[in-house]
């Protein structure tokens, strides 16, 4: 991450600001995301736990994108994760703005988040990926994930990715 950007927690006066980055990556180029999810009930969520995280450029105040510290029982609850990396945590809900993208930007906001959940006391981190999201699945190699399992949930067929912090 380099001096033009800030991460840090959400604010809860950004929340209609995440939730319109959110919105205006439905329906572009490997996103699974619908107007159902994710909704102003999962940033009111992420907000309510101080797990919903954003990368702003400097001075500007941009929102680059936003990634989240979810809490999702179905997910923890695969059979696939690693018994000996615990605690973890579950990244998701991480979003470039169109602007920003092809930069880099996913890789910043998933080193971040990463180091937020090792100052909590974490010992890895899990994230579902789309198995046709191929820009995603590229970050996720380039930050050495590996691939525990593969699920259907949500009506989509992920990867399911963890790494040591």
């Amino acid at each position: 991450m380099n001096d033009n950007m800030e991460f840090r927690k959400a604010k809860r006066e950004e929340a209609e600001e995440i939730l319109q980055l959110y919105q205006s990556l439905i329906g572009t180029e490997y996103c699974v995301w619908t107007e159902n999810y994710p909704t102003e009930r999962e940033v009111e969520f992420d907000l309510s736990r101080d797990a919903l995280f954003c990368l702003r450029e400097k001075p500007s105040g941009r929102l680059m994108g936003t990634i989240s510290i979810d809490d999702d029982p179905e997910v923890e609850a695969l059979s696939c994760w690693s018994e000996d990396l615990t605690p973890v945590a579950e990244l998701s809900r991480l979003g470039v703005a169109a602007e920003y993208q092809n930069r880099g930007i996913a890789r910043i906001l998933l080193r971040e988040a990463m180091a937020e959940l090792k100052s909590q006391g974490y010992k890895a981190a899990h994230i579902l990926v789309a198995k046709d999201n191929v820009k995603a699945l590229r970050s996720y190699e380039k930050l050495h994930f590996t691939t525990a399992g593969e699920c259907e949930l949500f009506g989509h067929s992920y990867w399911c990715y963890e790494k040591e912090l």
